[in-house]
């Protein structure tokens, strides 16, 4: 959670835009094993119910990749996506995921989470119940807090 400098308005249109919310994705980190991912948009960019986002990318030496879809949309409080098909992905498989903000005079109230699967491969179900719940919750953590970041005078909660 996190409490934003911005109307929910402001706040929602920063977060449509699953190149910045994902932002996390495309950057070398630890989390990424120094790996990162890529974004591939239809053409509603993940703006609508119903809009594709693939992602592809390498970490140590294998290939990721996962298709999103767009399920839920309501502008400026709520946006939900999840997986489409099997995604071949370390320690987490499919995934629902999204965030919810709630108006609090000029400034709102962040919240982003993931419900997530462990992947079916042999190596998912090994690494998946060590470090999925981790991997997740730093997703979800690095989205806040990049919101936050982002907008002058945020507090993180």
């Amino acid at each position: 959670m996190a409490d934003i400098a911005a109307s929910a308005e402001v706040l929602f249109d920063y977060l449509d835009d699953q190149a910045s919310l994902g932002s996390h994705m495309q950057k070398r980190s630890m989390m990424m094993l120094g790996g990162r991912m890529s974004y591939e948009f239809d053409e509603a960019k993940g703006r609508a119910a119903g809009s594709s986002i693939k992602m592809q990318g390498n970490i140590l030496g294998l290939a990721l990749s996962v298709e999103e879809v767009i399920i839920e949309r309501q502008p400026p409080r709520r946006k939900v996506w999840e997986t489409r098909g099997r995604p071949k992905l370390l320690v987490i498989g499919g995934y629902r995921m999204g965030f919810e903000i709630s108006a609090s005079g000029a400034a709102s109230r962040l919240r982003v989470f993931i419900d997530y699967g462990y992947p079916a491969t042999i190596a998912g179900k090994l690494l998946g119940p060590l470090f999925g719940s981790m991997y997740a919750r730093w997703c979800v953590n690095r989205m806040a807090k990049d919101a936050a970041d982002a907008f002058a005078g945020s507090v993180r909660s």
